[in-house]
C-alpha cells in the first residue's frame, strides 16, 4: 500500500493567507505550505476530494486517471468540492464509485450530468462495511457534524489505514468500529495544538490527539511499527509541533509525503 498525502492542512491551510501571526510567518519563511487534507491510496482510492486536490495531485507528480473509488468523510467544503465530478466527466467515462454520508452525497448529485452512468453515488453511515476492488472499507463514527453525519474510514488492502479527519475525541462506538486488527498507518487530525479551548468536541489538539493515539495503542491496533501521522494542521499549532509530536511517537504530515507499507 502506498499512501500519498496530497494535502495535510486544515480548511484554511497553514500558513493562512489571511494571517501574519508568528506561526504563519515562520512557516511561510520556511516555505512549508500545507493545503486542505486529502489522500490518495495506491493511485486508485481518493479520500476527501477538497477544493485544491486536483492541483495537489499534479504538484505531487501524479494524476487521478486511475481513481475508481472516492471516500468523502463529510460535507464541509474543505473535504468535498463536488465540482471534480463535472471536470472528470468532461474527459472520462471510466466507472467511479463515490461513498459518503448522506449530506455529502447530496452535494454530489447536482454535479452529475443527467443520465450519466459512469459515476455511482453510495450513501454510507457509521457501522457500514463495503468493498471496492481490493479495498475493504469500514465506516467509523466521527465526533464531528457537517450538515448531518460525518464519518471516518478504515481501509484494508495490502496494508491497513485509518483516516481520522475531522473528529474530536473518539465518538461512542468508534474504537469498536475500528476493530482489533492492527493498523499500518494512522492519519489523525491535530488541528488546534494547545488551543483546546477552540477545539471543542469537534477537533483535536495536542493533548486530545495524544489521548486518541493512546486509546488505539491500548486497544492493540497501534504498535511501534505503525506510522502515526498528524494531518489537518493549522496555524493554531506552533512551528515546533514536529518535535512535540515526535515525543508522542507521531510524525508531522507534509503535502506530497508518501507513506509505504
Amino acid at each position: 500500500m502506498e499512501v500519498l498525502l496530497l494535502g495535510t492542512g486544515s480548511a484554511d491551510g497553514w500558513p493562512s493567507p489571511f494571517c501574519r501571526c508568528a506561526s504563519c510567518t515562520t512557516m511561510g519563511e520556511r516555505g512549508e505550505l500545507r493545503t486542505p487534507t486529502s489522500v490518495l491510496v495506491d493511485g486508485r482510492l481518493w479520500i476527501d476530494p477538497g477544493p485544491e486536490a486536483a492541483r495537489q495531485a499534479l504538484r505531487a507528480g501524479v494524476d487521478l486517471v486511475d481513481v475508481d473509488t472516492v471516500l468523502v468523510s463529510h460535507a464541509h467544503s474543505d473535504h468535498l468540492d463536488p465540482a471534480f465530478l463535472l471536470h472528470r466527466g468532461w474527459v472520462s467515462e471510466r466507472p467511479l464509485t463515490v461513498f459518503g454520508p448522506a449530506p455529502a452525497i447530496a452535494r454530489c448529485r447536482d454535479w452529475l450530468a443527467p443520465g450519466q452512468t459512469a459515476v455511482r453515488l453510495v450513501e454510507v453511515t457509521a457501522g457500514d462495511a463495503v468493498e471496492a476492488g481490493p479495498f475493504g472499507i469500514t465506516v467509523v463514527p466521527a465526533a464531528h457534524e457537517a450538515l448531518g453525519e460525518a464519518v471516518l474510514y478504515r481501509v484494508d488492502a495490502a496494508g491497513s489505514l485509518l483516516y481520522g479527519c475531522d473528529t474530536g475525541p473518539w465518538a461512542p462506538g468508534a474504537l469498536e468500529a475500528i476493530g482489533a486488527r492492527r493498523l499500518d498507518v494512522v492519519l489523525l487530525e491535530q488541528t488546534f495544538g494547545d488551543r483546546i479551548d477552540l477545539a471543542g468536541e469537534r477537533h483535536l489538539g495536542l493533548a486530545t490527539f495524544a489521548d486518541a493515539v493512546e486509546a488505539l495503542r491500548s486497544a492493540g491496533v497501534v504498535d511501534a511499527a505503525t506510522q502515526v501521522v498528524a494531518v489537518h494542521l493549522s496555524h493554531h499549532n506552533d512551528p515546533d509541533v514536529e518535535q512535540r509530536l515526535a515525543a508522542l511517537g507521531a510524525a508531522v504530515g507534509r503535502d506530497g509525503d508518501r507513506l509505504r507499507v
